[in-house]
């Protein structure tokens, strides 16, 4: 619709941009579908890669009916870096999730990580950025019904709430995850852009956006920063696969369809996980004390030589002292002591270095007898069987998992190398009571894995991403950390997390422990304590746990204006599931998903009244829909997760769940905060005391 037919009337006008962006989108994938590469390319293996790239461009420029292609509008002053002295007109300037532009190339869109977007979520009035106006639109289903203007020019105005950016953030969400990008606030964008060369650490109470704020900081990066990460590669890792799922939509709703999700257990899978640890030797097996047991146990069998080397070449023999090569021996072994400092080898480093030194010292020898050899010698010297049968001997091959294996099941070899690391209870703690034949017969836990990682890293270095995304934090071991820090050595990365929300043996107590494991104590630390999604009656319920779980904690706020729905209900033991069937199919009554939080143990029982009262359920990860809003979850599978009302079962019984008080309390408070509009808690048994 051109604008001119609608003069007076501005809703109009916007719709028509819209429309007229809207069809510039599909003109854009049209000229990409319409490409031929038939001749562009030298061979197959090039075509092929070319063609990916042109099917990912097609996918990332996808119209999705339901997702508006922009969300807001800034009117400047003055045109972007025009000198502001000889005054004019000041352009403006669409933004959205995707860059448009028209036949001519002009923008109708802003990609919303362009520079000139970033007055969208920083400019106020007392810092207008030499913005005129801010726009926001509103949509339903994707058709745009309203806008809301915002004069900066005003600095003595007050600053008024946006009634549309309240009601976005407020907007009840079904499926999975999505992006923030029209909501984004000041303190979440300066995370968001934070440059690509230092690690950032998110402290972020429940309902702060601070695994949306991280997803965003990746799609900000690869913007920003495409050709160097498209070299190095990005890494998003999550607690669990159901919060992989459950967040995966959000990057590529954004055009950033590349970046590779898994969990740290994904990350060590070096062996089949079947067993599984007690929580004393869980702890250990995860202290970071066992790093330098694995690197003594890795060096160990490295001897030195007791006899000189002697190779025959022709009619010759060249002889290479025994202490000669002790001294190339003690060289390599030092090389491999300075552990993560950026100059050390690796021990299969050093063990591929060391016949190349014999050979090197064979060839000065040869030099000195007038010969003149040449690279080609030193490697045929290199590859001799008297040299490959000396490396054997002095410096064994090492088998990462066998290694593993050896250290905790033979008591002597322990002891040898955790000697003065660990005590001797200690070293109990951790033995398998029945030692296990071979590496397949053993029943590896998640922890061995992780020891099984760090010697594989010692061996050989672990490559290193760009950028790496960690959310949930908060309950990763230090050898957990190490193993995370390996994939950024050379990179940066984000770390999101909650210390109140730490729910593992050996959660970590302070984030200044925790970057040091990770290799990066350098790193920032940001703390977010506004939340926009838990109701205020929420959150300050939950927060009364703070005291008992993380007394150092700023206690989060809310700038929610929905009062939102909260009650405490005390209900009869036999009565209980028939409550909490009825409290969710009351909250069922509502617009929005619902969650049914209990303690694992009490999964089982609700489910079988759900199914006795015919209501459908869902398991955490899988996608809600129409027909079943309803999802059964247990308490340790919560965390990440939100729903727009939250029945959760019998708190008591979610803290007895744990090995200790302060666990269980911590998990209290990951299930309290789960409720993104309202929260009922049933319970038939006494509440904690903190609860009150």
């Amino acid at each position: 619709m051109p604008a001119q037919q609608v003069p007076n009337d501005p809703l109009a006008r916007e719709r028509a941009h819209l429309s007229s962006s809207r069809s510039a989108l599909r003109a854009m994938r049209a000229d990409v579908e319409a490409l031929d590469i038939k001749d562009v390319t030298a061979n197959w293996v090039n075509a092929a890669v070319l063609e990916r790239q042109i099917e990912d461009r097609i996918t990332a420029l996808a119209d999705l009916a339901h997702t508006p292609l922009f969300f807001g509008r800034l009117d400047y002053l003055h045109a972007p870096g025009a000198d502001r002295a000889e005054g004019g007109e000041g352009e403006r300037f669409y933004i959205g999730r995707r860059h448009v532009h028209d036949a001519d190339g002009d923008p109708m869109v802003i990609d919303w990580r362009a520079p000139v977007s970033q007055p969208f979520y920083r400019a106020s009035k007392k810092e207008p950025m030499d913005v005129r106006t801010r726009r926001r639109f509103g949509y339903t289903g994707g058709e745009l019904t309203a806008y809301e203007d915002e004069d900066l020019t005003d600095a003595a105005g007050e600053e008024q709430a946006s009634k549309l950016l309240q009601t976005e953030i407020e907007r009840p969400r079904v499926g999975p995850m999505r992006d923030i990008v029209a909501t984004i606030q000041p303190e979440q964008d300066e995370i968001v852009r934070a440059g690509i060369g230092g690690t950032v650490c998110v402290q972020g109470a429940p309902g702060t956006g601070k695994t949306a704020v991280g997803l965003h900081r990746v799609a900000y990066l690869l913007y920003a920063h495409r050709e160097r990460l498209a070299r190095t590669g990005t890494l998003v890792i999550g607690p669990n696969r159901s919060f992989l799922h459950y967040i995966e939509q959000v990057l590529p709703a954004l055009g950033e369809l590349n970046v590779a999700q898994a969990t740290v257990d994904d990350l060590v899978a070096h062996v089949e996980v079947r067993g599984e640890d007690a929580p004393a030797a869980a702890r250990l097996k995860g202290d970071a004390r066992m790093a330098e047991v694995l690197r003594r146990a890795v060096r160990s069998g490295v001897t030195m030589p007791d006899e000189a080397v002697v190779v025959v070449r022709g009619s010759r023999r060249w002889r290479v002292p025994a202490y000669e090569i002790e001294e190339m021996v003690r060289e390599l072994l030092s090389n491999t002591s300075r552990y993560r400092d950026g100059r050390d080898f690796r021990y299969g480093a050093a063990r591929e270095a060391l016949p190349q030194r014999i050979a090197h010292a064979v060839l000065v020898r040869m030099e000195e007898a007038g010969e003149a050899p040449d690279d080609r010698v030193q490697d045929a010297v290199a590859r001799n069987a008297a040299v490959k049968a000396a490396v054997k001997s002095l410096w064994p091959a090492v088998d990462p998992a066998k290694l593993v294996l050896r250290l905790l099941s033979d008591a002597e070899f322990l002891a040898e190398h955790a000697d003065g690391v660990l005590t001797a209870g200690e070293q109990a703690e951790i033995l398998w009571a029945k030692p296990a034949r071979g590496v397949r017969s053993a029943k590896w836990s998640a922890a061995d894995a992780v020891l099984i990682d760090e010697a594989s890293d010692l061996v050989a270095r672990t490559p290193s991403l760009g950028h790496v995304v960690l959310d949930e934090a908060q309950d990763l071991s230090p050898m957990q950390y190490r193993a995370v820090g390996r994939r950024c050595t050379t990179g940066s990365a984000t770390i999101l997390g909650d210390l109140a929300q730490g729910t593992t043996p050996w959660a970590t107590p302070t984030w200044a422990e925790a970057l040091t494991h990770l290799g990066k104590p350098d790193a920032s630390v940001e703390e977010l304590t506004q939340g926009f999604r838990v109701p205020r009656e929420v959150i300050a319920y939950a927060s009364r746990l703070l005291p008992a779980i993380a007394p150092g904690l700023t206690e989060a706020t809310s700038v929610r204006e929905a009062a939102g729905d909260f009650s405490v209900r005390e209900v009869a033991a036999p009565a209980r599931d028939e409550a909490v069937v009825a409290a969710c199919r009351e909250a069922l009554t509502r617009e929005g998903s619902t969650g049914l939080i209990a303690a694992d143990a009490r999964v089982a029982p609700l489910a079988e009244a759900l199914r006795t009262a015919g209501l459908p359920f869902l398991a955490p990860g899988e996608e809600t829909s129409a027909d079943a809003r309803l999802t059964l979850v247990p308490a340790t599978l919560a965390k990440g997760l939100e729903y727009d009302y939250v029945v959760l079962d019998e708190p008591s019984e979610v803290v007895a769940g744990e090995p200790d008080e302060r666990t269980g309390l911590r998990r209290l408070y990951v299930a309290l905060t789960r409720a993104v509009s309202g929260l009922t808690v049933i319970h038939a048994e006494g509440l904690p005391g903190q609860l009150g």
